[in-house]
């Protein structure tokens, strides 16, 4: 069966355009921090705060969008969000004052919430649906969609200055990803007599169809008390994402103000820990199936914590080069996998799961910054190794499931 024919292989091209939305999206405004805080006249305190803004918008989020997702159904609710980070785009760079650009932020982290939950129920759903593993190979494309955003920026920067031209052909990419996403997401409805899905095992739950719009009975679940296990798939994804977060935001400028790297090798350091989880992230999938996605997570933090740790003891810029590609190849597959678990738990898990992931990537970038203006940016990335090493300790009161059966030759090629 030909790629564009392949049910799974269409599903698995649309939800990726999801995920490249959002790195994309994300690292397009983060990319013109130092243009919008030139242009309202920020100080570094206020432009940590309007960093702040964007998690606390996601922290507050859960209800909003564990409301939606029964409403709607990821379907809808990721089409919607994904447009809506688009237009806001528009609106950060039109922002006439601080408030307002405050305001704006806050949005930003309450629409990522939503896609966030919407995407990866889709990505979950897609799994579960065809019995492939996916998931960390989505996340790549929203690593991917991060660099190509860093490109863009670089390009944009260099013919104007003009951050609304930037975010305008931005937002013209984002509408095209959204159309090419709308053609092959799953739908919400489950099948109409009960059975499984094509492709599914009996007995199989479609995260993206476990609360369909119109379920009879969505008042009798929504205050349900998460489960213990989902408390620690909570814990290992805030300090997972804190990790994440905070190395593509202050990598650089440890290498430059601790390492005393030349301003040409400075950003270096993002560059190494975005290839090393792309990288990662396509071969991850193959790894979850032979060795089960405990031991991936386990063992892949334990070498993040270990091989930033000793990176920041060695000193020097060849170490720190060195930490980060194993923070980066570390730290790679641990969201894919956490992501899986908590829709296993079903829809209202997996929601609160995204909420403190997108709350943990927004607000840890702040929070090492914090830490490194009271002390040190050295303490402030050894937190960034302490994060990785929790995630550990929490992966090891996660329930996972065992290896699933060894993908096919073609299976195991990146899309």
């Amino acid at each position: 069966m030909s790629r564009l024919h392949d049910p799974f292989r269409r599903g698995q091209l649309a939800i990726a355009a999801l995920f490249l939305s959002l790195g994309f999206q994300y690292a397009t405004w983060a990319a013109r921090i130092p243009a919008i805080k030139s242009d309202l006249g920020l100080s570094a305190a206020e432009v940590g705060v309007l960093l702040m803004a964007a998690g606390v918008g996601a922290a507050v989020s859960f209800p909003a969008v564990a409301w939606l997702m029964r409403r709607m159904g990821s379907r809808r609710l990721s089409l919607l969000s994904q447009l809506g980070l688009a237009l806001l785009l528009l609106a950060l760079a039109a922002a006439p004052n601080y408030p307002v650009a405050l305001l704006v932020m806050c949005a930003d982290g309450v629409l990522v919430g939503c896609l966030n939950v919407a995407m990866n129920a889709q990505g979950a759903a897609l799994e579960a649906r065809h019995e492939r593993n996916t998931m960390a190979r989505l996340h790549a494309v929203f690593s991917a969609g991060s660099l190509l955003a860093a490109l863009l920026a670089s390009g944009m920067t260099a013919a104007t200055g003009s951050v609304a031209a930037h975010f305008g052909v931005a937002v013209a990419l984002l509408v095209a990803l959204g159309a090419t996403a709308r053609t092959g997401l799953l739908d919400d409805a489950t099948t109409s007599d009960g059975a499984a899905p094509d492709g599914a095992a009996p007995g199989a739950t479609d995260p993206a169809a476990a609360e369909a719009p119109g379920d009879p009975e969505p008042a009798r679940r929504r205050w349900t008390l998460p489960s213990r296990p989902t408390l620690w798939m909570c814990c290992a994804m805030v300090f997972g994402t804190v990790a994440e977060g905070a190395m593509n935001d202050w990598s650089a400028l440890y290498l430059k103000d601790i390492a005393e790297a030349s301003a040409e090798l400075a950003p270096l350091g993002i560059a190494v820990v975005s290839g090393m989880m792309v990288v990662a992230r396509l071969f991850a999938d193959g790894w979850r199936s032979r060795f089960g996605d405990g031991r991936v997570v386990l063992l892949g933090s334990a070498v993040a914590a270990a091989g930033l740790a000793a990176a920041l003891v060695s000193g020097g810029v060849a170490p720190a080069l060195a930490g980060f590609a194993c923070m980066g190849l570390g730290i790679a597959a641990v969201t894919p996998c956490v992501y899986a678990a908590a829709a296993r738990q079903g829809s209202d898990a997996l929601t609160l799961v995204a909420a403190m992931g997108t709350t943990g990537l927004l607000a840890g970038p702040p929070l090492i910054g914090f830490i490194a203006g009271a002390s040190s940016l050295a303490w402030g990335m050894g937190a960034v190794a302490a994060s990785a090493g929790a995630v550990a300790l929490c992966g090891t009161r996660i329930r996972w499931t065992a290896p699933a059966a060894p993908v096919a030759r073609s299976e195991a090629t990146p899309a």
